[in-house]
């Protein structure tokens, strides 16, 4: 690697870890590209070299993160993968940044159609597809049937956890990912 490169990706990663902490921070109705910069200690041209607006530097940061931070594990089977998927995940939205930033986010998209759809297309189908595919492949080892509603059993996988750790804010018992599991297995059998 050229200095230059390693300088170029010590820079964005200053940037990234400035955004995070400043969307935490102040969230994204009040982040501004000055706060990051300053943050970052560069210049606010340097994150317009990247992204052309605060917004778009939201959407690839936060995409870039969400998506490869909870993985559909393929274990080789449907309770291996639900479970390290749930592990991940828990692990994912435990992060104190997270749980200050996806709730701000969720508000946010809401009243922000732009970014909402942004967001959508850029975390919230690329994970689905992902988790769909563990349902596909338990269909294929024939754990769950042909006629398994995958877009129902995506909305079991990732609904339970995300309610208790972001908006009950309760930090679940020891054994809680194995009970979870198990209700979650059978309600995709249901």
């Amino acid at each position: 690697m050229t200095v230059g490169k390693a300088l170029h990706d010590d820079v964005t990663d200053a940037i990234s870890a400035a955004f995070f902490e400043e969307l935490a921070a102040t969230g994204y109705g009040r982040l501004s590209v000055d706060a990051v910069a300053k943050r970052a200690g560069v210049g606010k041209a340097a994150i317009y070299r990247r992204w052309p607006s605060k917004q778009r530097m939201a959407v690839e940061l936060t995409s870039s993160v969400a998506v490869s931070a909870i993985d559909a594990p393929d274990t080789g089977s449907l309770r291996g993968d639900v479970r390290q998927f749930l592990a991940n995940a828990r692990a994912a939205l435990s992060h104190p940044l997270a749980l200050a930033i996806i709730p701000d986010l969720l508000a946010e998209a809401r009243r922000n159609v732009e970014l909402a759809e942004a967001l959508l297309s850029s975390v919230r189908d690329p994970r689905r597809a992902s988790s769909g595919d563990m349902v596909a492949r338990a269909i294929e080892r024939g754990e769950l049937p042909a006629d398994t509603d995958v877009e129902l059993c995506l909305d079991f996988l990732a609904g339970p956890l995300y309610w208790r750790l972001t908006a009950i804010n309760s930090e679940p018992a020891p054994d809680y990912l194995d009970r979870l599991t198990d209700k979650i297995v059978a309600a995709f059998r249901a």
